[in-house]
């Protein structure tokens, strides 16, 4: 089971036994060591996940309930509380464990939502304010893919702290705006009165603007759905696996005149069994051109893995070398070759993963 599955199922079984839960203690069995362990870790080595460590400088007896230790040392605090706590109430009791470790995170969490804390301001104080908020009854496929920067196998620290500011700006300008969006406050919406009236406004102005604004945001936000689910619905169109004519056609775009058959399905699927092992296999997708058909990473066509061309007689599948220098074609007897080039293959996926680092740091995205 791959890390986005474990998770999903973690976030089913919390939906479904939430109810039941009616201890803390009841939470962390149910709830926590369950994403510990689907984060990688050894829930009962406690030389890897160190239960009731010693968090005391005031001499009061204090203990965090669990740290993720790593070459001996503290490097992830989680604070646990009941799954119907309310953890605006319990950041402070972390921020002085915090300061009595050397860990650079803490995570305040009831099972439901993990809160994810760092020294962003002063090395060993604790933040006020979370970089990152995990709701595991309202996942987001960006949320699964911050969540497994803790994993175990990806825990880079450095990595984590050089994007924790942005991304604790960034929880704090979307609740910003959703306020905003919501009901316009005096401030946003004196920007728009200033800007459609030569850099002048008033109250009553103010007052008169804010239900058009409201109107306004709400009608933009509507198209964007509507285009983007015209543009969903156009490219299941394009990928819905319907069965095949009689000719093995199993889809026709006429404006590209690119046609798409069931072997080359067929291969696409070869492929992402082969590479799933390596990447999570929702990243593995094709695009169809009139020349050839392209396997790539997560729908981008730069970021293309490996080419098939299946004519009759002319079967060949082209892999990256040099980056993305020139394409190595290579004979194929049928699909099922495919899979004695599973190592042309992984070296393909390396070459669009770097490509997909490349794009994330150019563009400074995670």
């Amino acid at each position: 089971m791959d890390f986005k599955d474990a998770i999903l199922q973690l976030s089913d079984k919390i939906s479904k036994q939430i109810d039941g839960i009616s201890t803390e203690e009841a939470t962390k069995t149910a709830f926590i060591m369950p994403m510990i362990s689907a984060l990688g870790y050894d829930v009962f080595n406690p030389f890897e996940v160190m239960p009731e460590m010693d968090c005391d400088l005031a001499k009061r007896g204090e203990k965090i309930d669990y740290a993720i230790i790593k070459e001996e040392q503290p490097v992830i605090l989680i604070e646990c509380k009941h799954c119907k706590q309310n953890l605006s109430l319990h950041n402070t009791q972390l921020a002085r464990y915090y300061v009595a470790s050397n860990a650079r995170f803490g995570i305040l969490t009831n099972g439901i939502e993990y809160r994810f804390y760092a020294d962003l301001h002063k090395v060993n104080v604790m933040d006020e304010k979370p970089f990152l908020i995990v709701n595991m009854l309202n996942l987001s496929d960006e949320d699964i893919e911050q969540l497994k920067r803790f994993h175990k196998s990806y825990f880079d620290e450095r990595e984590i702290l050089s994007t924790a500011q942005e991304l604790q700006i960034t929880i704090q300008l979307k609740k910003l705006l959703e306020q905003n969006l919501k009901q316009p406050g005096d401030e946003f919406t004196r920007y728009f009165v200033r800007a459609l009236n030569d850099g002048k406004s008033s109250t009553k102005q103010i007052e008169q603007y804010r239900p058009i604004i409201k109107k306004s945001i709400a009608s933009v936000i509507g198209d964007m759905i509507a285009d983007r689910l015209t543009t969903a619905i156009q490219i299941g169109e394009c990928q819905s696996e319907t069965q095949p004519s009689a000719d093995g056609i199993v889809a026709t775009d006429e404006k590209r005149c690119v046609t798409t058959t069931k072997e080359e399905i067929d291969a696409y699927h070869i492929i992402k069994d082969i590479l799933k092992q390596y990447v999570d296999e929702s990243r593995i997708r094709y695009i169809d051109f009139k020349n050839y058909f392209a396997i790539n990473l997560d729908g981008y066509y730069r970021r293309w893995i490996c080419r098939l061309s299946l004519e009759n007689n002319n079967k060949r599948i082209g892999v990256p070398i040099n980056g993305y220098g020139s394409c190595e074609w290579i004979k194929l007897e049928s699909i099922e070759d495919i899979r004695k080039y599973q190592d042309k293959l992984k070296m393909g996926l390396d070459v669009a993963l770097a490509a997909y680092e490349n794009d994330r740091n150019r563009n400074n995205i995670k």
